[in-house]
């Protein structure tokens, strides 16, 4: 009764636009503070003392300190000039083929993905200079703006990743296993986003093509060589085990200070408040949603709906695939509707732990819900990475979601085999981590 009351309260203050940190943490501390919800002994002060200490336990983790670092890193590495070079060096590579600059957006946005973990920063990053030129070459500006969104959710698959950081934070699997599990799911999706804008514009004539060039490689390479170490040093100490994430996304921050500086010259230390506010604004925004989540899940717990959800699921007496699908539907449901952070910290503690149910690794699972949910930031209608897009563009959701749906369609397509090849996700952890 008490959680039935919490989710309808939930997703009626999301519809009538509340704040997503606040819908999740009024419903669950005014129903705390409601009389009879717990036995007449607890006195008032100690709910109010337990909701204190769990705000703060929500956020005290070094783990999650890697989200503000990144965020930064991300924002240091757009206003440096590293995307404009990223941009180049990837048209220098996949520029002859049809829809050439089209495809080098993708790879663009997987290297951008390397560097900073989130999905809006990274289609923010690209798509102010993506769009314009993919116009200027002939692409319809609606068609543009999907495809750096589409670019843009890989940013959460290919590692460093902010919600991968979330999961691992939430279930204690290993956040360098779940990075590892995501590079090969996220080259699946870069490829099948870069055959979507071959065919199309094939199909229709769009953009423009220019001749194959080795020398032209060279000299965009030499022109990029700094950005392309940003997610070489990132990933690369992760992989070796040198650094923790939290030390990597330092790393990360450092090391865009010295290539925006030192080398682009395009950042100047006057530069720096407002881009550290507005990057931290992103940042304590996500962690807020974390924060008010604990106590919320808080709740649900002390309700043992976890218990009652496996006791539910198991008189369907479904085999294990047939589980696997039902919860991913569920999950593509739940990324239409909510943002990315608060559905992970909302879902994961209850289906996290149907994994050996579903016979699926953690590891997997956890990539599986980042996945799922990253088809959501391409969808309305809280789809984010649709939204930034559209800021950037000035055109209408629904002119862009239109355009975004062949994107989509091959997204859920390499999540059904994300789901039923586990090779693709556990391969390279098992090579790596033996």
């Amino acid at each position: 009764m008490i959680v039935g009351i919490l989710f309808a309260c939930l997703f009626l203050l999301i519809a009538l636009g509340m704040p997503i940190a606040l819908s999740i943490g009024l419903p669950a501390i005014g129903l705390m503070l409601t009389p009879g919800v717990f036995p007449a002994g607890v006195q008032l002060s100690a709910l109010g003392q337990t909701i204190i200490q769990l705000l703060f336990a929500g956020v005290d983790s070094f783990d999650l300190l890697a989200i503000p670092l990144f965020m930064l890193a991300g924002a240091i590495m757009e206003t440096g000039g590293i995307s404009r070079q990223l941009i180049d060096f990837s048209d220098s590579l996949v520029g002859w083929v049809p829809g050439g600059l089209a495809c080098a957006v993708i790879v663009a946005s997987m290297f951008f993905a390397g560097i900073s973990g989130s999905a809006a920063a990274d289609t923010a990053a690209l798509g102010a200079i993506a769009i314009p030129a993919m116009i200027r070459e002939g692409y319809p500006p609606a068609f543009s703006a999907a495809l750096v969104a589409a670019g843009g959710s890989i940013g959460v698959i290919i590692p460093p990743s902010i919600p991968m950081v979330i999961f691992g934070f939430l279930t204690n699997v290993s956040i360098a296993r779940l990075f590892v599990g995501g590079m090969l799911v996220g080259l699946l999706f870069g490829l099948s986003f870069m055959a979507v804008a071959i065919w199309t514009s094939w199909r229709y004539g769009y953009g423009t093509r220019h001749p194959f060039s080795l020398s032209q490689i060279g000299i965009a390479t030499k022109e990029a060589i700094w950005a392309l170490g940003a997610p070489v040093i990132v990933l690369g100490g992760i992989l070796t085990g040198w650094v923790t994430v939290t030390e990597a996304a330092a790393l990360a921050v450092f090391y865009a200070l010295i290539v925006a500086m030192a080398i682009n010259k395009k950042l100047t230390w006057n530069d720096m408040p407002a881009l550290i506010i507005r990057s931290q604004i992103v940042a304590a925004t996500i962690l807020f949603i974390i924060a008010m989540a604990k106590v919320f899940t808080w709740l649900v717990a002390m309700q043992q709906t976890t218990q009652l959800v496996q006791n539910a699921i198991s008189t369907l007496s479904l085999p294990p695939w047939g589980l696997l699908l039902l919860v991913m539907t569920g999950l593509l449901v739940m990324g239409c509707v909510m943002e990315t952070t608060a559905a992970l910290i909302l879902l994961v503690p209850v289906l996290a732990v149907l994994s050996p149910q579903m016979g699926v690794d953690p590891v997997q699972f956890g990539v599986l819900m980042v996945v799922n949910l990253a088809v959501g930031m391409l969808t309305p209608p809280v789809g984010i990475c649709l939204f930034v897009s559209c800021g950037i563009s000035g055109l209408p959701l629904g002119q862009v979601s239109r355009a975004a749906m062949p994107l989509v369609a091959v997204a859920m397509g390499a999540l059904l085999i994300s789901c039923f090849w586990p090779p693709l996700t556990l391969w390279l952890p098992s090579i790596i981590y033996r």
